[in-house]
């Protein structure tokens, strides 16, 4: 298990000690405890994008749920831009962005209706033509929510998201539906909400994504951190070894692993006449790192 410094630090955008939450239920008839959250330690930086990865069922959700301040927690002490979330007012809440991972409300609206009624509760929102361009919702100003399509619809909870002009953003799987092309557009979007300084937490499945967009990854599992490093860094990613593969003459791909690949491609140059078919140098991948961490069967 990760651990971080117990002590909760009023700076930071979310600190986190230990953590805990458990769910009681009911199976077959008999009851039932699951504990979602055991012992979490996390620090998010002010001015931060921080992507939190997992596997469904890791705790990631609930924890979301906490630091939003729609769900209680049992035991820990929690502190989202100096606030208690379970005491946040109307105050706190203006200060923080939500993207659910799905919405299903607004759908008579039109877009420019949904982000104007939204638009009342903050005390400085963005201009709406703003959103509509951040977000690329410009085309369909005046289309009802039941009439976008998944991606579209995506971007109209992305946009009122960004609409109070959050101090913290929290963004639960955010591009879900979205072509390349729009989730291109995001990242920017999201690039340059960090330049204003705008704090980012973010859920995704997209490892590329994570990889993009994010100053540090933590890897949760079974409501713990087991591990937290930059995107490059994470698992010893970094040092690990690179693998150097090429056509040989005879057909064959031949793979070499080594820490020094560019000493190995030029001694294949000197003593390989012409070109070196297929010539690939590659490191372990965000991915690979990931699912290494988690295991054979992905927990």
């Amino acid at each position: 298990m990760y651990t971080q410094s117990a002590r909760i630090d009023p700076m930071t955008a979310v600190e986190i000690v230990g953590l805990t939450k458990t769910y009681q239920g009911k199976s077959a008839g008999k009851s039932t405890t699951t504990q979602a959250v055991a012992g979490l330690d996390l620090r998010i930086e002010l001015g931060e994008v921080f992507a939190l990865l997992g596997p469904n069922g890791a705790g990631k959700s609930t924890t979301i749920e906490i630091l939003e301040g729609y769900r209680n927690r049992d035991s820990g002490d929690v502190k989202v831009l100096g606030v208690d979330p379970q005491k946040g007012d109307a105050a706190w809440r203006a200060r923080i962005g939500i993207v659910l991972q799905s919405t299903k409300d607004l759908t008579e609206l039109t877009v420019v209706e949904s982000l104007a009624t939204f638009a009342a509760f903050y005390p400085h929102p963005r201009p709406i033509d703003e959103v509509l361009h951040l977000v690329g919702l410009g085309d369909y100003p005046n289309q009802r929510g039941s009439q976008l399509s998944g991606g579209l619809r995506r971007r109209l909870d992305v946009g009122l998201g960004i609409l109070g002009r959050p101090e913290l953003l929290f963004l639960d799987e955010p591009t879900t539906g979205f072509d390349p092309e729009a989730r291109r557009h995001f990242w920017a979007m999201i690039q340059g909400l960090r330049a204003e300084g705008t704090t980012i937490l973010l859920t995704t499945h997209y490892l590329d994504e994570a990889e993009a967009l994010a100053d540090r990854v933590g890897v949760i599992n079974h409501g713990t951190l087991i591990a937290l490093d930059t995107p490059s860094g994470l698992g010893g990613r970094g040092k690990a070894l690179a693998k150097v593969s090429y056509r040989n003459t005879d057909g064959r791909i031949v793979e070499i692993e080594t820490a020094t690949p560019t000493q190995v491609v030029r001694e294949l140059s000197s003593s390989n006449p012409g070109e070196l078919a297929e010539l690939k140098i590659t490191r372990p991948s965000l991915e690979d790192t990931y699912l290494a961490m988690l295991g054979p069967d992905g927990e």
